[in-house]
């Protein structure tokens, strides 16, 4: 037996209103403004090899050596010759790819966590909050950088650190919307059937943590990306050549007064994409919340 999900019954009685979520969203300018920004980075850094093929160990131009934006180099050239452009979009490949995959590891991870601790409870709930606790006690950027210290500096060690950082937040999430469902009517009228434990969890306990879920993936990714470019910077993430957007605003910091534009365009990349996931969180959050969608 099917039971329906009580968020979307509310939403619907509180609003009034038969209108999806969908279209509420692409009512709400912000959100589809943050979703435009967001596709517009995605398609061009999944097309970058396409639209401008670039060999970081090759494309060099030394008579173009710190070169400003021109008709030629759009963004200008680096200390190296290579033109700043083509490496923005390819090291959007790298900064969004790692922030994607170490936030979903990350929900993976801690949305099991918070399921498993939320809804059997005990010494077992005891145990994983301790450990939660103990993780949330460490600035998420600290923790990653001793992280990626132990295990070297390397972009899959960064995509290591990031994750662990961001486990905590949605462990925590989970547990605290199975605990308010794990006494529900419809999961204790799944019980009485004879449901296991394991088919009420990711049935019934799961479908209704989803919201919330959706919300702080959207917000983290933008998180992910600022630490990529942090340890990036630092040199704990990806390694020359490649074109990072954090390790591109290092290499430009030395030259900053007489090629501001090294730093500044990868800078601006982080800074737009950041605020697009930001805005789109803030939309999804929006639409999703019961309570605001009269307003």
């Amino acid at each position: 037996m099917t039971v329906p999900t009580a968020l979307a019954d509310d939403s619907l009685l509180a609003t009034g209103s038969r209108a999806g979520p969908v279209r509420r969203f692409f009512r709400h300018p912000t959100g589809v403004a943050g979703l435009a920004i967001v596709v517009f980075f995605v398609t061009l850094s999944l097309l970058a090899p396409v639209l401008s093929p670039y060999d970081a160990a090759r494309d060099r131009d030394l008579s173009s050596r710190l070169a400003p934006p021109s008709a030629e180099h759009w963004f200008g050239a680096d200390e190296l010759g290579r033109d700043l452009f083509t490496r923005v979009w390819h090291g959007g490949r790298i900064s969004l790819r790692v922030g994607l995959i170490a936030v979903a590891v990350a929900v993976v991870i801690g949305t099991f966590l918070g399921l498993v601790a939320g809804y059997v409870g005990g010494w077992l709930d005891t145990g994983v909050v301790w450990l939660l606790d103990i993780l949330l006690a460490f600035p998420g950027i600290l923790l990653a950088i001793a992280i990626v210290a132990t295990l070297g500096p390397s972009i899959v060690n960064a995509m290591i650190a990031i994750s662990v950082t961001q486990i905590p937040i949605y462990a925590r999430i989970v547990r605290s919307v199975v605990l308010s469902l794990r006494e529900s009517e419809y999961v204790q009228a799944a019980r009485a059937l004879g449901s296991n434990p394991v088919r009420i969890i990711f049935r019934h306990v799961l479908p209704n943590s989803l919201s919330p879920l959706v919300v702080q993936l959207t917000l983290s990714i933008g998180v992910a990306i600022l630490d990529v470019a942090a340890l990036g910077f630092l040199g704990l993430g990806a390694q020359p050549p490649n074109p990072e957007w954090g390790l591109m605003i290092r290499d430009g910091f030395a030259q900053f007064l007489r090629a501001p534009w090294m730093s500044i365009f990868p800078g601006l990349a982080i800074y737009a994409s950041v605020v697009g996931f930001n805005l789109l969180g803030d939309a999804i959050r929006d639409v999703l919340d019961p309570r605001l969608t009269n307003t």
